[in-house]
């Protein structure tokens, strides 16, 4: 008998290369200005369609309740807004850490709405997707349409861009942040002029979360301040990683070498292009 194996796509990390916050709008969200681009080091979300309409998680993660799991709620999302009558067994091997300021949990459900779409022959546009998407989380649609972009309004506004792809040793502190604990602070900066961005220019452009992280995380600050020796470093989103810029692997492999005994760290390229979109172009293409 032949059983239906599990078809497997990449969830990859991105960075925040800068992120001014330039306001912040009546309900309470941020109005922001950044760039996104992606790494090419990832979670792998593999996927098995089932006759009943059950979605099963098979790896949870210790600490998420399945039902908070963005994971689920993707796949759930996608479900109901298409009447689909089947389901889906689901397993996650997770790499990139949380809590860090790489995306995973968007990058995750961006994975499994992709992914599902394709599998299931939903067949929604990447639009519809990116919609669906943006109800679940500000920095799923980046990841839905799967190019570098300067991002705009609470981060759903793409504009695509082409920065400089190097290599990058991304460090984690002995710490997680939430997002929402930096979005609520009351001494976060609010009001840094908007920007008319150039890909040449944006190695002159910071990260507003960065200075209010290290004034109420010192793990970040001594990382920080020990990276900054070795390598232009800046912290990505609200943090809790780090990510320190080289011209080569051999340069960021060796300075990964020297980390403090206990740091969370791993080497990636910088990539203007999804790996999650070559992923899908290959099952379709078979």
């Amino acid at each position: 008998m032949n059983k239906q194996l599990f078809t497997a796509f990449p969830s990859p990390a991105k960075l925040n290369l800068f992120l001014h916050i330039v306001g912040r709008m009546d309900n309470g969200y941020h109005q922001l200005e950044t760039v996104f681009q992606f790494l090419d080091y990832h979670d792998t979300i593999a996927f098995k369609v089932t006759k009943n309409s059950t979605i099963t998680l098979l790896t949870p993660i210790p600490g998420v309740d399945n039902n908070d799991n963005l994971i689920i709620k993707a796949a759930s999302l996608l479900q109901n807004y298409t009447n689909f009558q089947q389901g889906a067994e689901i397993k996650l091997d997770k790499k990139l850490p949380m809590g860090g300021g790489l995306g995973g949990g968007s990058s995750n459900a961006a994975t499994v709405l992709l992914a599902l779409n394709l599998l299931w022959k939903t067949n929604l546009s990447i639009e519809q997707l990116a919609e669906l998407g943006l109800t679940l989380g500000a920095d799923v649609p980046i990841f839905i349409h799967g190019f570098a972009a300067f991002a705009q309004g609470i981060g759903e506004q793409l504009t695509p861009a082409s920065p400089k792809t190097y290599w990058y040793l991304v460090s984690k502190p002995n710490c997680s942040i939430s997002t929402q604990s930096v979005f609520t602070a009351k001494d976060l900066t609010r009001d840094t002029p908007s920007i008319r961005y150039s890909d040449e220019n944006i190695e002159n452009y910071h990260n507003d979360c960065q200075s209010w992280v290290i004034k109420h995380y010192p793990e970040v600050a001594k990382l920080l301040a020990w990276l900054i020796e070795y390598a232009p470093s800046q912290m990505t989103g609200t943090g809790a990683c780090i990510f320190s810029r080289f011209s080569s692997k051999k340069e960021a492999c060796y300075v990964q070498y020297l980390l403090p005994t206990g740091i969370e760290s791993f080497v990636a390229e910088g990539l203007n292009q999804s790996p999650l979109h070559a992923a899908i172009a290959a099952v379709n293409d078979n």
